[in-house]
């Protein structure tokens, strides 16, 4: 290939241009560096060194020499949150919202950080002004994120609901099951205020949001059992299957109670036996043993617990037909057997919990909101056990 003379004088003109280039950008950024305050740099120094008091009071000399450094006016007021001292960064976002050369974008995040200073400080109304404020700009998904979470704590269900709605058209995410909840939770207000058919229409509407929000049907049929209407219930707690069987567990005793009530426990037995070999639970082994021991003989109880065992072999379960087996002993012959259900049992304590998904955290009862983390249906209905769970 051949190649004119001229060509060969490109390489050495882009080199020399390079070179050039480069020169400016290292001028230009010792020409910022020697601009910078030296508390800057000795800021960054204790940073490094881990010493944050001395660190922010150097950045806090920087911002009185030159006030006009509005990401460090920012960083200083979000560490002044984390550390818990709210009323420093409460004034240095108010500072920034003062000036007048503020530009729109940055006004906005200067509002943001406001809203979370008052929120840490629990001055919640003026944290929900300044979220709401914040809605229709670039701030709008966190803004509502914030607000669901603010609504929540001051259990406003119906501002909870319109922030998920939002938050939902904003993000394009589904709030269908938690919108589900919050309408429960509203339900549960009007029940202690005996608005019942107020209560009712808040569940069907749960109902609507989400059709498989197992909790708005338990509840459904505790207000038809308690207006007497017993073989509604007992329909609306057998939907329980087709809506998520795993959860056949919380509805098992008030099935029993509800069959007993017309007189039909055979009927309802049969039906928890069925759900039991379909869908093995430790909590609705319990509810059908102790149903079968109530109602038919001890020797019935311990079959069914010891087919259950064959089937689904766990220390619960274990400890349930020690249990039963106890019930058929002669009582010269009972020491030695209690003290190995004492043993067993001891051991099954903590397999026998809840267990929280989102925090980890553990409890003997079940939640449909985590009293630790306030996660929504972070709790599966199974124990430890059954899950997995280690000890």
């Amino acid at each position: 290939m051949e190649y004119e003379l001229w060509m060969l004088l490109i390489f050495p003109l882009f080199f020399a241009m390079g070179w050039w280039a480069a020169r400016l950008d290292i001028k230009d950024l010792l020409s910022e560096s020697t601009a910078l305050p030296e508390s800057y740099f000795q800021g960054l120094n204790f940073l490094l060194n881990e010493q944050q008091d001395k660190a922010i009071e150097s950045f806090i000399e920087v911002v009185k020499i030159d006030p006009h450094t509005v990401e460090l006016h920012f960083a200083l007021g979000s560490l002044f949150r984390r550390r818990g001292e709210v009323d420093r960064a409460l004034r240095m976002h108010h500072n920034l919202l003062d000036r007048a050369d503020l530009d729109d974008e940055k006004r906005q995040q200067a509002i943001f950080e406001l809203a979370q200073d008052y929120l840490k400080a629990g001055i919640f109304d003026r944290a929900e002004q300044l979220f709401i404020e914040l809605r229709n700009t670039s701030y709008a998904k966190p803004a509502l994120e914030f607000l669901l979470e603010l609504f929540q704590k001051e259990h406003d269900w119906r501002k909870t609901i319109e922030s998920a709605r939002q938050l939902q058209l904003v993000s394009g995410q589904s709030y269908a099951k938690k919108i589900a909840f919050f309408y429960c939770e509203l339900a549960t207000e009007e029940i202690k205020s005996d608005n019942v058919s107020l209560a009712r229409e808040h569940l069907h509407q749960a109902l609507i949001e989400c059709p498989v929000s197992v909790n708005a049907t338990i509840m459904l049929g505790d207000l038809a059992y308690a207006e007497t209407h017993i073989e509604e219930a007992i329909e609306l707690w057998k939907g329980v299957e087709s809506q998520d069987a795993q959860y056949l567990s919380l509805v098992a005793e008030r099935l029993l109670a509800a069959y007993s009530a017309l007189g039909c426990e055979a009927e309802g037995i049969l039906l928890l036996r069925n759900y039991l070999v379909n869908y093995h639970s430790i909590d609705l082994l319990n509810v059908v043993f102790d149903g079968v021991l109530k109602y038919e003989t001890p020797a019935s109880a311990y079959l069914l617990v010891r087919d259950e065992l064959e089937r689904n072999p766990t220390l619960l379960g274990l400890d349930k037909l020690l249990e039963a087996r106890l019930l058929d002993v002669p009582l010269d012959k009972r020491a030695d057997l209690e003290m190995v259900k004492d043993l067993v049992h001891t051991r099954t304590r903590n397999l026998a919990m809840y267990h929280c998904g989102h925090c980890g955290f553990k409890a003997r009862k079940f939640y449909w909101h985590c009293p630790a983390c306030q996660a929504w249906d972070s709790y599966a209905p199974r124990r430890d056990e059954e899950s997995g769970k280690p000890l």
